[in-house]
């Protein structure tokens, strides 16, 4: 019994990865070649991935936004965990980082899950908006720029359905968010995101301190 969250040390974090982990050996090629790559650290960690794609398993989750894709690793976690007529619309802007992910999407046989948008997430998820699809959307995966959180949030709850699940990424941002001193802009907006949903009676929520913290909010 813990009256708080056990401090991961670098053994404890050792074997934690060794009896938790079931990554599927395409993940690790991708995670490896990522690994290489500037920006790196930009990833998900795989116990992240493994857990978001145990709550597709369990929610049933078969339409998914992902606002941010970087190299595709968090798309293809959630393809994989999806039903063979998921569909998941993947928001980014940088078509050299998706082109790894689309070859790896390719490669194990989730392509035709995944639409990419390459455009700025705003003007992806307006124009879900205008064609009408408010409401019908299972889950949205935040990580992406962090100033603008804010309004992928409040879009990701315009677009879910009631009961839909919201998941923001880096919400402990490496520890900065404790630090009163630290007033980056992208630090102050996960600070604000935070304290907003906390308080967000649209919303239950809770933080979950994996990888660099998510924060999960279903839609009442």
């Amino acid at each position: 019994m813990s009256m708080r969250t056990v401090e991961m040390t670098e053994s404890l974090y050792a074997y934690y990865s060794q009896v938790s982990y079931r990554e599927p050996e395409i993940l690790q090629k991708l995670r490896k070649e990522t690994a290489s790559m500037p920006f790196a650290n930009m990833q998900i960690s795989p116990e992240q991935g493994q857990f978001m794609a145990l709550l597709i398993e369990l929610m049933g989750l078969k339409k998914i936004i992902e606002i941010g894709t970087f190299t595709g690793y968090s798309a293809l976690r959630m393809a994989l965990a999806m039903p063979e007529d998921g569909k998941l619309i993947a928001c980014d802007v940088n078509p050299e980082w998706t082109a790894m992910g689309q070859r790896y999407w390719a490669e194990a046989g989730v392509a035709h899950k995944i639409s990419l948008r390459l455009a700025p997430a705003l003007e992806t998820l307006d124009t879900l908006v205008a064609e009408g699809q408010d409401g019908t959307f299972d889950f949205v995966f935040i990580d992406a720029d962090k100033t603008n959180v804010d309004r992928y949030y409040e879009r990701a709850l315009q677009l879910l359905r009631v009961g839909g699940l919201i998941a923001i990424d880096n919400v402990l941002w490496g520890g900065s968010v404790a630090d009163p001193e630290n007033t980056e802009p992208d630090t102050v907006a996960l600070r604000n995101i935070g304290t907003k949903v906390q308080g967000d009676e649209r919303v239950t929520h809770s933080m979950v301190p994996i990888g660099d913290g998510l924060t999960l909010a279903r839609k009442r």
